[in-house]
């Protein structure tokens, strides 16, 4: 096999160069040929001219100044899911990752995402290597996934992680999904329960107050005491609704400026993992993410301290972050991972011992996958025990609140009619 230089244009019209191996000129344009590109010079290494070696390297110079064309805009996890699929299926088929990259671009509906993928293909062009292309949209694509193409890179196995990355991100995403189900139905809830309250206690209340102070001798006074204190709530929230839209939306905008200091996250995401019935499933899927991540890139090649750096910003709890960098510095000092996770009191004892188990079989990667699936199911579990348990509970709470202001409204009348019945 010879090397060979050529100079070719890709689908787009846009000249390219590089060298091929080939067994002769004509292998060479056919190679060039089922990579997507249409070569307009080939030649055995060092015989192309010098004049057309420099235009090449100044249109190559020229398309790298233009710098990658940076997209505006969120991507949703969902959709880079389904370009990793499809573009780990377009690699394992045999298509060049430019050409799939091209490919995708063309065919991607959503405009955020066909931009960063257009952008992606002319980095690759141009020469960068596809996690240094992914590298220039840190806002799109994290450590995690740009290590993983890396190491996959390095090894040769581009398919094979990005296949990998797909399944992570399905199963990442599913778990989101059942923890966001599972906290959406009691915020529904309250906010529905808040809203009657709130109706209640400032138009239907006052019209009542103002039949019952007509119709009970000796007005508020005489009035029964559940009564009085609805009314008087009623009259607090009227008069003072503003303030007290004013001090809920000041509490809000405090708690997410008080989170986005170092001390007030840290603060916040240990309560989070303490709150009852929705702390344990908060932890569980902590945990979940934690093995699931870190098994990933240490099963795709990467080194373990650069796994564990990787899963430490992508644990997306500050408690959970501090552990793990324990974990790391502890593994760096060629120390096991079993010590550090036990004192952190977070991970399950259940964890420990498979990841013990896992370092002394030399399959700690597997094992930790394992932990993931493991922990997937228990948060499935969890989300559907804590749905069934939380929508008895917030009705009778409703019930409850609607009941007592009900109650209040009727004690007087039933007062009223008794007297009118003697």
């Amino acid at each position: 096999m010879a090397k060979f230089e050529y100079i070719a244009l890709n689908a787009k019209g846009e000249e390219t160069a590089g060298t091929v191996d080939a067994g002769n000129r004509d292998d060479a344009s056919a190679k060039l040929k089922g990579m997507g590109l249409f070569p307009t010079q080939v030649a055995p290494e060092g015989q192309l001219t010098a004049a057309v070696k420099q235009k090449s390297k100044i249109a190559k110079r020229r398309q790298a100044s233009k710098g990658p064309k940076k997209a505006k805009g969120k991507i949703k996890g969902k959709n880079l899911m389904i370009f990793t699929r499809q573009l780990a299926t377009l690699i394992d088929s045999g298509l060049p990752l430019l050409r799939g990259l091209t490919v995708l671009g063309n065919q991607e509906p959503n405009p955020v995402l066909r931009s960063t993928v257009n952008s992606l293909a002319d980095s690759v062009q141009t020469g960068s290597t596809f996690s240094e292309s992914l590298a220039q949209h840190p806002k799109i694509f994290n450590k995690l996934y740009v290590n993983m193409v890396k190491a996959g890179e390095l090894g040769g196995v581009l398919e094979l992680v990005l296949n990998r990355l797909a399944e992570y991100q399905e199963k990442a995403q599913k778990l989101k999904n059942k923890i966001v189900s599972a906290m959406t139905y009691p915020v529904i809830v309250v906010v529905i329960a808040m809203g009657i309250v709130v109706f209640l206690l400032t138009y239907i209340v006052p019209k009542f107050t103002d039949i019952f102070e007509s119709m009970v001798s000796g007005g508020k006074d005489a009035m029964p005491a559940l009564t009085k204190a609805v009314i008087g709530a009623s009259d607090f929230v009227k008069g003072n609704l503003h303030i007290i839209l004013g001090a809920g939306a000041g509490l809000w905008f405090g708690s997410k400026a008080y989170a986005a200091t170092k001390g007030g996250r840290r603060t916040i995401d240990k309560l989070v993992l303490k709150i009852p019935l929705f702390g344990s499933v908060l932890l569980k899927s902590s945990v979940a993410r934690f093995s699931r991540t870190l098994g990933t890139l240490v099963t795709s090649g990467v080194p373990i301290l650069q796994a564990l750096n990787i899963t430490r910003d992508t644990a997306g709890n500050q408690t959970v972050s501090e552990a793990i960098m324990k974990i790391h510095d502890a593994v760096k000092e060629g120390e096991s991972m079993v010590a550090p996770m036990t004192a952190s009191k977070i991970f399950p004892a259940m964890v420990i011992s498979m990841v013990e188990v896992g370092e002394e079989t030399g399959q700690l990667p597997e094992m930790l996958l394992k932990i993931a699936d493991v922990y997937d199911d228990e948060v499935d579990n969890s989300v559907t025990a804590l749905t069934s348990l939380l929508e008895p509970i917030m009705i009778v709470v409703l019930a409850v609140i609607v009941a007592v202001i009900v109650l209040a409204l009727f004690q007087p009348l039933i007062t009223v009619i008794t007297k009118f019945q003697a």
